[in-house]
């Protein structure tokens, strides 16, 4: 008899330029006060200065923050 595999879903995290850092596919996000979500997508702050940590809600947009981007 043939096996089959179960194909696991795929996670894919994207550095959006100047911007956020997001993530689709399934994860589980702990954060910092013990709560545990399990999320499909979300967009990450990078600039530190969102009202709603950890997720980007464009602020960098207003207060012209740019992303030191890495060298590969």
């Amino acid at each position: 008899m043939e096996e089959q595999q179960q194909e696991l879903p795929t996670t894919t995290v994207t550095v959006n330029k100047g911007g956020s850092l997001r993530v689709i596919g399934p994860f589980t996000l702990h954060h910092a006060d013990g709560r545990i979500e399990v999320k499909e997508k979300a967009s990450f702050c990078r600039c530190g200065q969102t009202k709603n940590p950890p997720f980007c809600d464009s602020t960098h947009k207003t207060i012209g923050w740019e992303a030191e981007e890495a060298q590969s």
